[in-house]
């Protein structure tokens, strides 16, 4: 954003010194210079040609009636086109008067409208009244001209030996405070760029925006010199009336601005009160403002901007200046616009940014510090969050209401980041500014995300253990890892360190099945039981004891886990006091999956069925028929049951009716793994393809394949709300974006993937993937591999 632009761009806005040039913005460079140098040369010749010229004027009374004559009114011709100032009935110019000049530049067409409106009213002066009151207005301009650049002079003179006399002392703290309060605001502007510096898009946008904002003005500069009268006024500002047969030779080639022919009066919002009191002075004395603004002046002074804007004081008003303001007021909305549209083109590039720096701040507005708080932070919430960074580098003010707490804290909960960052000790910026816990965690959590994404992919940790056995099955929470294997045992390892902490040993057959939460683990076996284990110190706490054949899978609900058994029964189990409380029996066989919400229990079976079971009554309240192979794999959110197949077909299931809702078709074998959060369904499949569809309406979103698709059946997947995880037999684990389905990058590549090498599991959290990895036939290590894409907020 601009920053000039939302504070108002009072403070990039100076008035010229005492013959200088026309006002410039901060933009200015040391490169104008000689310009402005010149510019006050032209104007002292100009003053000095002035003086000789009353002193002829006073021997010649035949110039002054020359130059009484030149004064007359000009008007367009039937083109539209300027035909510049007239001189008597021939239509010839007189070339010997010097040029007429305001504020240090070409009148260009010389609107005399004053001369213009006072002849027809009354009659022509005499040619000696004429004569005498020229001189005497020349005679008061000299004057006053002389006298106040004298005046100016002798000031600048006292001040100079002053800062002389008193030495460096006083500018020296002057100089201080001010470095003291620069450091302040860099100090306060780097804290706000690291923020921002964070998103990096946002950050490249802003660059280009600047570097368009910057070809712009180049460009209107070019435009503005390529523009004929614009051009003759630069190149001969001194030869007037030679750029006016320029303008008016060119002018049918010129293409002409619209007129706007709407109300003759309108009305520009302020966003202030005006001042009080019936009338209140003109900004340039002229004529009193009424109390409803209506003008561009009587606005700026309603809003207290009179007085901000330094005005031209170098030259006196010319000859006829009021009555011409009258005229010009006394026309049509109309009449002004096309008056205005010549003024402009008369006009020189540096007069134009004049009129350009008085009238565009009264256009800007920071309408959020004009708002209340409330209201502020409540347009605010709709802004993402990457320009809620930009914005809080507008200004101060916009910096306080960007750090708001509660605001940044729905922005993480739209996230799904559900608890603050807490904050470290900082450097206070500002009394009674304090930094956005919440922010802190959007901001680390977008760096966190952009590791994934693009960070380098450092050396993992590596956890050997469980010798040439296959990892069977594979937990993560927290910072601990719970891997079981078909050598009876379950390992935990400190996902920091790496280290194996201790190794969970009782078992007397392969563990295919496991649970955890907090400290408590439990694990199904090919021994037909399950265990309670205390993660802390390794004990055992419980053997459940009742399956008649291997515990193949289980799913943990707080105080309750649900089995499933080769044996087709499930059951309920309490694992604080190791009492089975239920058995579901109705499958004819073996069970493969299991799902269990606190309330119904979902199972799948070879037998191709899918059953709904109410486990306080053990009664089966659905049988959901449709699967013509073995079901594999399930998925359950309270309200849909999604089951995989050999059959290649998935079918979501509504778990009040039983009803078969959608049936999902597109791979073309078993679907191994699948994970389904807010209806959307991630799917794996041994046809080396994943599928992410929507389940409310059946549709396949996206598939995640092409050059960089896995090259083997896909293991295991897990899924957020950016990224897809995948592995494979092929020995990698790939990185996909959720919403695009696009190939990110590979996070891991066996050096045997392809012969042999295969990611048995995966599991992630939102700093770290753990990888369970080996082969079949000796070519890879059974091991654990721990990636880290955590940052450090300092």
């Amino acid at each position: 954003m601009n920053q000039d632009l939302l504070s108002g761009g009072n403070s990039s806005r100076r008035s010229r010194g005492p013959g200088g040039p026309a006002v410039r913005g901060n933009a200015s460079s040391t490169a104008r210079a000689p310009q402005q140098a010149a510019e006050e040369g032209d104007e002292d010749e100009h003053m000095n040609r002035v003086v000789e010229e009353e002193e002829q004027l006073q021997q010649r009374p035949e110039a002054s009636q020359v130059d009484g004559e030149r004064e007359q009114p000009w008007a367009p011709t039937e083109s539209g086109a300027s035909n510049g100032p007239r001189g008597d009935e021939d239509g010839e110019d007189d070339e010997d008067g010097p040029p007429n000049e305001v504020n240090g530049g070409a009148k260009g067409a010389q609107w005399m409208w004053g001369a213009q409106q006072r002849r027809p009213r009354g009659q022509p002066l005499g040619d000696e009244e004429e004569e005498e009151e020229e001189e005497e207005e020349e005679e008061e301009e000299e004057n006053n001209n002389s006298g106040s650049h004298q005046e100016e002079e002798e000031e600048e003179e006292e001040e100079a030996e002053e800062r002389t006399e008193a030495g460096e002392g006083p500018g020296r703290e002057e100089e201080e405070r001010e470095d003291g309060e620069e450091e302040e605001e860099d100090e306060d502007e780097e804290e706000m760029d690291q923020d921002s510096d964070d998103f990096e898009h946002s950050a490249e946008s802003g660059r280009e925006e600047e570097e368009e904002e910057e070809e712009d003005e180049e460009g209107e500069k070019e435009e503005g010199l390529r523009s004929p009268s614009l051009r003759n006024n630069v190149s001969a500002p001194n030869n007037h009336l030679d750029s006016g047969c320029t303008h008016q030779s060119s002018s049918n080639k010129k293409m002409k601005r619209k007129l706007d022919h709407g109300p003759e009066v309108r009305s520009f919002p302020s966003g202030k009160k005006p001042c009080k009191g019936p009338e209140y002075p003109s900004p340039t004395g002229i004529v009193p403002c009424p109390a409803t603004p209506t003008t561009f002046g009587h606005i700026r002074t309603a809003n207290c901007q009179g007085q901000q804007r330094r005005r031209i004081t170098s030259i006196q008003p010319p000859t006829g200046f009021q009555e011409w303001l009258r005229t010009f007021q006394s026309w049509t909305g109309p009449e002004k616009l096309l008056a205005l549209d010549e003024l402009i083109d008369s006009c020189e590039p540096t007069q134009v940014k004049h009129m350009m720096q008085v009238i565009e701040p009264q256009f800007q507005r920071d309408f959020i510090s004009l708002l209340p708080k409330e209201l502020a932070l409540y347009v605010l919430s709709f802004l993402e969050p990457k320009d809620l960074l930009q914005a809080a580098q507008t200004c101060r003010y916009w910096r306080v209401l960007a750090e708001d707490n509660l605001l940044w804290r729905e922005k993480c909960r739209e996230e799904g980041i559900d608890e603050p960052l807490p904050l470290k000790k900082r450097k206070i910026v500002k009394p009674g500014f304090t930094h956005s816990p919440w922010k802190s965690a959007y901001i680390r959590q977008h760096r966190i995300d952009t590791n994934w994404r693009r960070g380098d992919l450092k050396s993992p940790k590596v956890l050997k253990g469980h010798d040439d056995h296959v990892i069977t099955c594979l937990q993560f929470c927290g910072n601990r890892i719970v891997s079981g294997s078909d050598d009876n045992t379950l390992k935990v390892w400190s996902a920091i360190t790496g280290k194996c902490l201790r190794t969970l040993v009782g078992h007397t057959g392969g563990v295919w099945s496991s649970q955890m939460r907090d400290n408590i683990i439990i694990s199904g076996s090919t021994d037909r039981t399950l265990k309670v284990w205390n993660a802390e110190t390794g004990e055992c706490i419980h053997t459940l004891y009742g399956h008649t054949s291997t515990v193949r899978c289980m799913h943990l609900h707080e105080k309750r886990v649900v089995s499933g058994s080769r044996d087709a029964t499930l059951r309920v189990w309490d694992i604080e006091t190791g009492q089975c409380l239920h058995v579901l029996m109705g499958h004819v066989a073996a069970v493969r999956c299991v799902q269990y919400d606190g309330r119904r229990v979902v199972s799948g079976a070879y037998d191709f069925m899918v059953k709904v079971w109410d486990p306080e009554t053990e009664t089966c309240l659905h049988t959901l028929q449709g699967h013509t192979n073995r079901v594999y794999s399930l998925q359950f959110d309270g309200i849909h049951v999604v089951s995989g197949s050999l059959d290649t077909s998935i079918r979501v299931w509504d778990v009040e009716t039983g009803n078969c809702i959608h049936t999902l078709t597109g791979h073309q074998s078993l679907t191994s793994g699948m994970e389904l959060k807010d209806n959307i369904l991630v799917s794996g499949n041994a046809d080396s393809t994943v599928k992410i569809w929507d389940i409310k309406t059946g549709q396949c979103l996206q598939t995640l394949q092409g050059p960089h698709k896995h090259q083997s059946a896909v293991t295991c997947l897990q899924f957020n709300k950016n990224f897809v995880i995948t592995s494979s037999d092929d020995g990698t684990v790939k990185l996909w974006d959720l919403k695009t389905g696009e190939f990110i990058r590979n996070l891991v590549t066996l050096e045997s993937g392809g012969s042999g090498g295969v990611v048995w599991r995966i599991r992630a959290s939102n700093t770290k993937l753990v990888c369970a990895v080996g082969s079949r036939n000796g070519t890879e290590e059974t091991k654990l591999l721990v990636l880290d894409f955590d940052v450090d907020m300092k």
